[in-house]
C-alpha cells in the first residue's frame, strides 16, 4: 500500500507513476526534462515556444529549390506521456516566419488547427488528456 508519509521519508524509492517528457529539437541541440503533470510540461513547452520565437527566425533557403521560412520548422518541441506503447505524444514545430503549428501523433502526425498559439496549446492539452 502507497504512503505519503514513507514517500517523504524515503524519496528515492518512491516512482512516480506518471511523468511526461518534453523534448526540444532546436537546431542540432536536443534537450529533454521530465514533468509530474501534462500542466507543467505545456507550461514548460509554451515558455519553449516563446524563446524560439523571439529568435528571429530562419532565412530562405535555396537547395534543389526554394524553401521559404513559413516551409522550414526551426524548432520542434515534443510532449510525450506516461507508458512505453502508445504513450500520448503530440507537439509543437515552430516554423521559421515564427507561426507554430501543433500536431498529435509521433509517426503519423495530426495537424491541430488553432487560429493563435494559446487556441494551439488549449487543444493540444484536451487531446493528450483525453488519450
Amino acid at each position: 500500500m502507497f504512503s505519503l508519509d514513507i514517500a517523504a521519508q524515503y524519496p528515492r524509492l518512491v516512482c512516480l507513476p506518471v511523468s511526461w517528457k518534453v523534448t526540444v529539437r532546436h537546431g542540432s541541440k536536443v534537450g529533454r526534462e521530465k514533468f509530474g503533470t501534462l500542466d507543467e510540461a505545456l507550461a514548460e513547452a509554451r515558455q519553449r515556444v516563446d524563446e524560439v520565437r523571439r529568435e528571429g527566425g530562419l532565412p530562405t533557403i535555396s537547395a534543389f529549390r526554394k524553401h521559404t521560412p513559413d516551409q522550414r520548422v526551426e524548432a520542434r518541441i515534443e510532449i510525450s506521456g506516461p507508458g512505453l506503447i502508445r504513450s500520448p505524444e503530440g507537439g509543437v514545430d515552430v516554423m521559421g516566419d515564427g507561426h507554430a503549428v501543433a500536431y498529435t501523433g509521433a509517426i503519423r502526425k495530426e495537424t491541430i488547427e488553432a487560429d493563435s498559439p494559446d487556441e494551439a496549446f488549449d487543444r493540444l492539452r484536451d487531446a493528450l488528456d483525453r488519450w
